[in-house]
């Protein structure tokens, strides 16, 4: 077997460039304030401000779908203005929303700021991968992923932890008062961003320096290229994984097992220490596309063993079902780690290097879309139909996985076929 290219220097080393420190300390800061969100809102609107479930769900469904457009939208802006003030003003906004979170219980006031909330964060995280995209190549930029995606897990793992404190006082108070510091933490993250350089703004910025300026990008449009919309689509319906713990395992485990309810809380933490632990030196190689394309197809066979798993802890004796849910969740972690390392990679390098805005907005369309319909497909599968809709979830995985694979390889021999200096513009 070939040498496989080599992640670039260890963490310390890699946080002497000055803008992944700026990235990672803002990324650090700005999970925080989202751990917060992720723990108190629905516990919030559901217990504090007496909404029922339905209505909870109806509203952070309207607020997924704002987010599918914002990142589509800004990652077309991050190409045309200042990417770098335009992250700025997008994590300003969410950490605005925060602090308004709690203003009124009303349904119409509470989908406007969950839509704020929700969309500046998915159009945020579109912004920040076009300015990865123009700082970083090859394996660096694979490495930069890993280590902001740590830092984010991170952020929202001791946010989580510092929400359980309003959480065990149970008052409206607490939980304004927690909203209240998560946006203000989240907009000193704003802050931490204005110092990144002016040169990340690429086509935004007149070739003076003097400032931004409204212009039409070069390149392809993403919509125009077929390859590109396939690896969305297909990582995007792999993003549902994500449904399946945040959604389907506290469900799966209540109704249908015999595992203590304790079980959904261990996971979490193995799940998140995991991914804190292995992302780093787990994405070495992804810049490489065959590397990137095995990744996924690897990650794909242990999604759908882990489905596999997940189901058959239904029916069976309570230590038997814990030993089954604990190796579910750990196939779950590697396939989303490497899932996460393959498909970033193959994001960046399948992309217009004239466009990385667009591209990254529409990249980070697909996953938005399928973190919003992931609850629906759950519960028609898994939830609704046990041990056969488990299977054929994880079908739904293996077979999304083992496409990017497939349009891995056609890539890899598209671009053997090309003369050097083309292979490398795709």
């Amino acid at each position: 077997m070939s040498s496989l290219p080599r992640l670039r220097p260890p963490v310390p080393s890699a946080l002497a460039d000055p803008v992944l420190r700026i990235l990672v300390s803002a990324a650090l800061v700005n999970a925080l304030g989202r751990g917060v969100f992720l723990t108190l809102s629905i516990l919030y609107l559901t217990l504090s401000a007496g909404l029922s479930t339905t209505v909870v769900a109806v509203v952070l469904t309207i607020a997924s779908g704002v987010g599918v457009l914002t990142s589509v939208v800004a990652g077309h802006l991050a190409d045309r203005v200042s990417a770098r003030l335009l992250l700025v003003a997008l994590v300003a906004v969410e950490g605005c929303a925060l602090i308004a979170f709690t203003w009124s219980p009303a349904v119409a006031v509470v989908a406007a700021v969950a839509s704020l909330t929700i969309g500046a964060n998915r159009a945020s995280n579109a912004v920040r991968s076009a300015i990865v995209a123009r700082a970083f190549e090859g394996a660096a930029r694979a490495g930069t992923r890993a280590i902001l995606r740590t830092a984010a897990n991170l952020g929202i793992a001791l946010g989580s932890a510092a929400a359980g404190v309003p959480v065990l006082i149970g008052t409206s108070a607490a939980y304004r008062v927690a909203f209240l510091v998560a946006g203000c933490i989240t907009l000193a993250g704003a802050v931490t961003l204005l110092a990144l350089p002016r040169s990340l703004d690429g086509h935004a910025t007149s070739p003076s320096g003097a400032g931004p300026r409204a212009t039409a990008p070069l390149g392809r449009s993403p919509f125009r290229d077929p390859r590109y919309l396939a690896l969305t689509l297909l990582a995007g319906v792999f993003a549902m994984q994500f449904g399946v713990a945040e959604v389907g395992l506290p469900i799966w485990v209540v109704s249908d097992t015999r595992a203590p309810h304790v079980i959904v809380s261990i996971a979490l933490i193995v799940n998140t220490a995991g991914v804190i632990l292995l992302q780093i030196p787990l994405s070495r190689g992804s810049e490489d596309l065959r590397r990137a394309g095995s990744m996924t197809g690897l990650a794909g066979a242990l999604m759908a063993s882990a489905c596999v798993a997940y189901g058959g802890s239904a029916g069976v004796v309570a230590p038997l079902a814990v030993a089954l849910l604990l190796a579910a969740v750990l196939l779950h972690t590697f396939a989303e780690i490497l899932s996460s390392a393959g498909t970033w990679s193959l994001s960046f390098e399948l992309a217009d290097r004239a466009r990385p805005g667009a591209y990254q907005g529409v990249f980070a369309m697909g996953f938005s879309l399928g973190s919003m319909l992931a609850p629906l497909v759950v519960t028609a599968t898994a939830l609704d139909h046990g041990m056969p809709g488990w299977i054929a979830l994880a079908a739904v995985f293996l077979g999304s996985a083992l496409g990017v694979l497939a349009l891995t390889r056609s890539s890899v021999r598209m671009r053997s076929s090309l003369p050097a200096d083309e292979s490398e513009h795709p």
